[in-house]
């Protein structure tokens, strides 16, 4: 599993819960159509956290690269409806950070042949 990481904070001005329903829409659009497997929205709490990631945190799984692929294809159309839901969330947050990790060990990992 590959899990796309996005931090952010809220534009000035804008609802907690119009962000978290907006982006409910856009995550909901990308994995009725098989293009993510999961996502999770996460809020900073206490402030217990680093200063310079954001303090939303949204974690999207895809299965595969192939699957992430296919969603930066549908989003990078610009086509609607993706377009309207895109823009929809992003010009709600600010400062986004992004991150791809993986689970660890991959599947294929095997040991004892390694030469490093």
């Amino acid at each position: 599993m590959n899990i796309y990481h996005v931090w952010c904070d809220l534009a000035p001005g804008i609802r907690d819960t119009e962000f978290r329903t907006r982006l409910a829409a856009y995550m909901d659009h990308l994995r009725e159509r098989d293009m993510i497997t999961a996502w999770r929205l996460t809020r900073r709490k206490l402030g217990l956290g680093p200063s310079h990631i954001g303090e939303f945190h949204l974690m999207i799984e895809v299965r595969d690269l192939a699957q992430l692929d296919a969603a930066f294809g549908h989003v990078a159309s610009r086509a609607e409806p993706v377009e309207g839901f895109h823009f929809g969330v992003n010009s709600l947050v600010r400062n986004a950070t992004f991150a791809l990790y993986r689970d660890f060990p991959d599947p294929v990992r095997q040991e004892g042949e390694e030469r490093f």
